[in-house]
């Protein structure tokens, strides 16, 4: 417990400050700056793909759904590849608490390798797989509602800013906190129950130890910030800075969600594509670290407890609290409005003008945080004929009303990934 305690009051102050940055991302770039630079085919789309994924806040999920918006609106098969590497890889939430916990070199490396590897990833698959590869984005309407979520629809600059916070320390709060407290608890049972020489058996095999991580983190889901206790308990406990870094870049990018979904939508030949640049660019960037100076991959949290003493300021501890009241305020209001919708675009007044008849009531599974709900609502929202759409991500009931089909819905949401079941008896 203690263990996980320090490491919380360690992450904390970097948690506050990589949300507040997320915010300010999601408020103040609009949605259209993506869609613009991502949509099309070759090296640009490529290149803006990989640099936008990097920044970007979005969770290991709702990163699936965003990329496969992406691709309905034009991006290339490649430019969608690196968009859902280099995401969920990194975010500046996680770069922060990479530099509090690791260190400056693990903080410079792992950005970079999450960027040389998406943007070879997409290149390859641009190279290797162009059959099929063409959108069906003129059969889902004009397209006018971008795959990123929209910012802010009032321009004022207090709107924004109340927009920031409101995603910062609720809504992406609400999506990866409970995956950081699971990454803490496993680092936790870690410390615990593995035995310090467990790693060493691999003492003389590097290469053997990166691939027995990739074993476990490819099926795993954990997101980019939650793995960083867990690759920090496996060092501590034997485990080379090189394979902690193949957690590190695999575990966010690989499990079984993205690769059921990249299957499903992209085809087997990118899914292969995808999981061999992955695997390679993490065992290549692991094996470059293992032979460098060892010091230099020291944990920020083992070297000040080695030498001097973890010493915990006021602000890590003021911080740690304000985190802890922050969750408990998104798990209270998820309690007492457990069915709340989302809500992007406003058509109150036309809904309550439609018949019953109008409105077709579906069940969609696969959604897993507030990003996730938000695509599906825009996909929703913008099939031809399509009047209104609420998403409830609590129950994953979905009603849409205007002219469309069960036909054109299911289309709609397969394409980023999602399943539509419409027996709701």
């Amino acid at each position: 417990m203690e263990e996980i305690l320090n490491l919380i009051n360690a992450m904390s102050p970097y948690l506050m400050l990589g949300f507040l940055f997320a915010g300010i991302l999601h408020a103040f770039v609009p949605g259209t700056v993506y869609s613009r630079y991502l949509s099309g085919h070759g090296f640009r789309s490529v290149f803006y793909a990989t640099l936008f994924g990097i920044p970007l806040p979005l969770c290991s999920c709702g990163v699936i759904p965003t990329a496969m918006s992406l691709r309905r609106e034009g991006a290339s098969k490649g430019a969608t590849v690196s968009f859902l590497i280099a995401t969920p890889e990194t975010g500046v939430d996680s770069i922060a608490a990479t530099y509090s916990l690791m260190g400056l070199p693990f903080a410079i490396i792992r950005p970079v390798t999450a960027f040389l590897t998406s943007l070879i990833a997409g290149q390859v698959v641009n190279t290797f797989d162009k059959e099929n590869d063409t959108t069906k984005k003129e059969r889902h309407g004009d397209g006018q509602h971008t795959s990123i979520e929209c910012a802010s629809n009032n321009n004022g600059f207090m709107s924004k800013v109340v927009e920031a916070l409101k995603y910062a320390y609720v809504e992406m709060l609400g999506d990866i906190g409970k995956w950081l407290l699971i990454g803490l608890v496993i680092a936790g049972l870690i410390t615990v129950f593995v035995p310090n020489t467990f790693f060493e058996i691999f003492k003389d095999n590097t290469f053997l130890s990166m691939l027995l991580v990739l074993c476990i983190a490819i099926p795993m889901y954990v997101c980019a910030t939650g793995s960083i206790p867990i690759a920090i308990a496996l060092i501590m406990k034997g485990l080379t800075p090189g394979a902690a870094l193949v957690l590190l870049m695999a575990g966010p990018a690989c499990n079984m969600a993205s690769i059921l979904v990249i299957n499903k939508v992209l085809g087997r030949k990118t899914l292969i594509l995808y999981l061999c640049t992955i695997i390679i660019g993490a065992i290549t960037a692991g094996t470059i670290i293992d032979n460098l100076p060892r010091e230099w991959f020291i944990p920020t949290l083992m070297y000040d407890s080695a030498h001097t003493g973890r010493h915990i300021s006021w602000i890590n501890y003021i911080c740690t609290a304000t985190l802890c009241v922050l969750f408990l305020n998104v798990l209270w209001q998820r309690y007492r409005h457990p069915h709340s919708h989302c809500h992007c675009h406003d058509h109150s007044h036309e809904h309550n003008k439609l018949k019953d008849n109008d409105m077709i009531q579906l069940h969609i599974k696969g959604m897993n945080c507030s990003h996730c709900s938000a695509n599906a609502t825009k996909a929703l929202l913008s099939l031809k004929g399509v009047t209104d759409a609420t998403v409830d991500l609590g129950t994953g009931i979905a009603q849409v009303h205007g002219s469309t089909t069960k036909e054109e819905i299911t289309e709609a949401l397969e394409s980023l990934g999602f399943t539509a079941l419409f027996d709701m008896e």
